[in-house]
């Protein structure tokens, strides 16, 4: 296990990514004023209530409230944990992401992943060992060069039971073998290699990182595919076979060819058409989904032309709808009876092929199709039952243009008006812009959310420090985000909040940051100074009175006295010079 990132490499990487940059590439933003603005991608909503700020590298959705840092856009958007948010942003700047000794933010699966590349590696000598000639030769069979398969890290696991124990020189090796899944156990409990006498394909996450393997068969038998199983690393309803190559290899990637194996997804590469991933054997999911359209903007499912090819397209079709949001396509490519995308590009070229999928059914079509086939269009009843069949798929629509396309086509078929379920709302919450004023929050809070939306406030000459001494709520927090502030005079407010991530008062102080997004940076250094001195006023002001009470019931010791001279003193100035300004 390592240690807890640093705070001062988390300020720092903040510093080096450009929010701006980070979410323009997954959501299509425009400039608005000094900030930049988007249709929010964690809800759906008409118009644009999600903006990011570049001077305070934060964003915030003032219709579902969502905001944070690029760490959280990544941990919201794709589904990364903490460490995995950090890892991505510093292999995007180039830079490497250390670790301190002791205060361990959360499970380390670094040794899991370095575990797994031995473990791959091993698999890999054995293809191009006398063992591996059977499974050499398969390969050969289906196509494959030498090149591809190295390019993709394919290997082979050999039939006996206990081949990986050669890896398994400490008792952390053997206990990362049987977490991630590469060992299984007998019911006497006496545990094997899972994986036997099968062509082994790594499966990568969004980093590179092997996180499991898929395996087939080379002979008889069953399963003849088999994956590993759910680990600490491996979700197999969220993972896609061939994705981090596809991105690896296409540079300006905007389409992903969606097929069902992994010989496939190679098959294709063999043949330059370098854009293909699989599922894992199992049916297209929405993790699935959102993965791919966080990737690309169009996906083609290819699926066989057969009635279990349609009713495989069908299902995935309606996973679909809901993320259908405008910019987005989807289209369904069925192939002929009895071929598969590997048989079919070998037959007829990459050319033909490409054309296929160039020629692929819309979304729209295929759903119009398969329902329009259960009825009967030429008569009334037909078209009623038509319209009745169509709106619950369509009301899975996000809002937006393609929805009003959608309805307006059924409306063609059917010859009427339909209208859409006025009381559909996706479950958003009504978008309300706060209004930036400021002045009706109690003062502790105002000077807590005008520090943390402008943390250089902190280095302001001539700070007052008598509002210490109040015993309020949130005094203890003002003064650590000042403390910080003069310690880091450079400090954003996503890295400032980063430093709160797992406190308590984090989210509290978020949303307070949230609520100061759209402020001008006029006047704030003055609301600031007088916010503090009039805490420091009331501080004084309730101290005066506890020393007043307290020489009334008892002997006041030296310091007290002195202190309630000083005191004394200084409301007497100020009542002088209210009276003047009066």
């Amino acid at each position: 296990m390592a240690g807890r990132i640093p705070a001062n490499f988390i300020d720092d990487l903040l510093a080096r990514v450009d929010i701006v940059d980070l979410i323009n590439s997954r959501v299509a933003l425009k400039k608005a004023g000094k900030e930049y603005q988007a249709c929010c991608p964690f809800h759906d909503e008409k118009t644009p209530s999600f903006t990011v700020s570049r001077e305070k590298q934060f964003y915030h959705c003032f219709g579902c409230q969502a905001h944070g840092s690029a760490i959280s856009f990544l941990m919201e958007y794709d589904n990364m944990d903490f460490v995995e948010a950090v890892e991505e942003l510093a292999l995007r700047e180039g830079v490497s992401v250390p670790r301190e000794e002791s205060d361990q933010r959360g499970p380390d699966h670094r040794p899991l992943y370095t575990l797994l590349e031995r473990v791959a590696d091993y698999y890999r000598q054995q293809l191009r060992s006398k063992t591996g000639e059977r499974a050499v030769n398969y390969l050969k069979s289906r196509g494959l060069s030498g090149e591809i398969a190295a390019e993709f890290g394919i290997g082979f696991a050999p039939p006996d039971y206990q081949n990986l124990t050669c890896l398994a020189a400490s008792d952390e090796d053997a206990r990362g073998l049987w977490t991630t899944g590469m060992l299984a156990e007998s019911d006497n409990g006496r545990r094997y290699d899972r994986f036997r006498d099968r062509i082994m394909f790594p499966i990568r996450n969004n980093r590179g990182f092997i996180i499991g393997f898929g395996g087939r068969l080379t002979g008889d038998g069953k399963p003849k595919y088999l994956n590993s199983p759910e680990t600490p690393l491996f979700h197999k309803g969220r993972e896609l076979y061939g994705l981090f190559e596809a991105r690896r290899s296409v540079r300006d990637l905007r389409q992903l060819l969606v097929v069902e194996g992994y010989m496939d997804v190679v098959a294709l590469a063999q043949f330059g058409v370098r854009n293909a991933v699989a599922t894992l054997g199992t049916a297209t999911t929405s993790d699935h989904l959102q993965r791919m359209f966080r990737a690309v903007p169009e996906l083609v499912f290819c699926f066989d032309g057969d009635r279990a090819g349609r009713d495989a397209g069908w299902k995935a079709l309606q996973v679909t709808l809901p993320l259908m949001r405008d910019g987005r396509e989807a289209r369904f490519l069925f192939l002929p009876q009895e071929e598969d995308p590997d048989s079919l590009i070998r037959r007829e070229g990459r050319d033909t092929f490409l054309r296929r999928i160039e020629d692929a059914t819309p979304l729209s079509t295929f759903l119009f199709e398969q329902i329009s086939g259960q009825v009967d269009l030429s008569a009334d009843e037909g078209r009623v039952q038509l319209a009745e069949l169509a709106k619950p798929l369509l009301e899975q629509l996000p809002e937006g243009l393609f929805r009003k396309l959608m309805y307006r086509r059924l409306e063609e078929k059917v010859g009427e008006r339909i209208a859409p379920n006025s009381s559909r709302t996706h479950g958003r919450r009504p978008t309300v812009r706060p209004r930036a004023s400021i002045g009706t929050m109690p003062p502790v809070r105002r000077a807590i959310a005008l520090l943390a939306s402008n943390p250089a406030l902190a280095a302001l000459d001539g700070l007052p420090d008598g509002w210490r001494r109040c015993n309020l709520p949130g005094i203890s927090l003002l003064s650590e985000l000042i403390e910080l502030g003069r310690a880091h005079p450079n400090i954003s407010t996503a890295a400032l909040l980063e430093r709160w991530r797992e406190r308590p008062e984090g989210k509290h102080l978020a949303k307070l940051t949230a609520t100061l997004l759209p402020l001008p940076a006029t006047g704030l250094e003055v609301e600031f100074l007088d916010t503090l001195n009039y805490l420091s006023s009331q501080s004084s002001q309730l101290e005066w009175e506890a020393l007043v009470a307290k020489a009334a019931s008892s002997v006041l010791d030296d310091a007290d006295k002195q202190r309630l001279k000083e005191l004394v003193k200084a409301k007497a100035e100020n009542d002088s010079k209210a009276t003047r300004d009066g």
